[in-house]
């Protein structure tokens, strides 16, 4: 399949955050490193990316992570069913915010949550 858009998240939490992605947004796994794990949905390329250790080393994750909404960039993505994709999140350690927070946009039904790292995105069915 040609990509037409990617991303790369960057990890210290390599392989725990790629099966978030591939098992929340029904990602496959096209290709696997040592640093990196390249997932994709449809046209759509994502690259996790582990950090390098002398940069990791100070970097901590904790549990819950701490959600990081302060950022310009926030992922999205469609799924076939918000509610499963909520009960995967939470079991991986991430969360999609519960019903009462969806709202609905052009015929969507969108909500936000967040990954096991902590990164904010949007998903939508």
């Amino acid at each position: 399949m040609k990509h037409e858009t990617g991303a790369v998240l960057f990890t210290i939490n390599l392989q725990s955050l790629a099966t978030f992605y591939e098992r929340v947004f029904d990602m496959r796994v096209l290709h696997t490193e040592d640093d990196h794990i390249r997932l994709e949905a449809g046209s759509f390329r994502l690259t996790v990316h582990q950090i390098p250790e002398r940069y990791a080393k100070n970097i901590t994750i904790e549990k819950p992570p701490v959600v990081r909404e302060a950022t310009a960039i926030k992922l999205a993505f469609r799924v076939k069913d918000i509610a499963k994709a909520r009960e995967i999140a939470a079991q991986l350690g991430g969360q999609i915010y519960s019903a009462d927070r969806e709202w609905q946009h052009d015929g969507s039904t969108i909500c936000d949550g967040y990954d096991s790292d902590g990164n904010v995105f949007q998903l939508w069915q």
